[in-house]
């Protein structure tokens, strides 16, 4: 497979960079994707985790798993190596939250991510379990924290500051919107 505008190394076009501050969506809806964390309950994170994660396998098994609709436009199999690194990182961080006090996260570059692990290059399939068992896992510690627990706070390198709750609520927005960007 080839891309256009694709460097020496193999790698494609990356996509325009997407430094936009996401956390609006904690305040209102996504006009996007429809996520709305207003009406998000938290005792159903959990559910809505491992919901977001069953499209994805016979997403990434179609034959255009590994297309790119334009040339700086990641592909489905892209956005599902995304979406398996999100699940991870997010579990990652509110355990950090849940055991630790106001954690601050180290800054994750998602596109340095995926040009050094060649997304493009993954195995659909294998990907597809591990969003599935990326979600189980990630289920799981949201479905940890009780009472006060969820007001536990963490801090993101570029100093948003969330609770357990805020910061399930985006993450949950996370994997809804890139559900949106992989249908055709």
């Amino acid at each position: 497979m080839t891309f256009d505008n694709a460097d020496p190394a193999g790698a494609p076009a990356l996509p325009p960079a997407d430094d936009k501050d996401w956390t609006w969506v904690l305040a209102e809806a996504c006009p996007e994707c429809g996520f709305d964390a207003a009406s998000l309950r938290r005792e159903d994170l959990p559910a809505r985790v491992r919901a977001t994660a069953a499209g994805w396998p016979a997403r990434l098994a179609a034959e255009d798993a590994r297309d790119r609709p334009a040339p700086q436009v990641w592909s489905p199999l892209e956005y599902g190596c995304h979406v398996r690194d999100v699940l991870r990182l997010f579990a990652q961080r509110a355990t950090l939250m849940l055991e630790q006090d106001d954690p601050r996260f180290a800054n994750w570059d998602q596109d340095e991510t995926a040009v050094a692990d060649r997304y493009w290059e993954a195995d659909p399939v294998l990907v597809g379990e591990q969003i599935v068992a990326g979600a189980d896992g990630a289920a799981q510690v949201f479905a940890r924290p009780q009472g006060a627990d969820w007001d536990r706070p963490g801090i993101r390198s570029n100093g948003s500051a969330f609770t357990v709750e805020s910061l399930g609520a985006y993450f949950l927005h996370d994997l809804v919107h890139h559900e949106w960007d992989v249908r055709r």
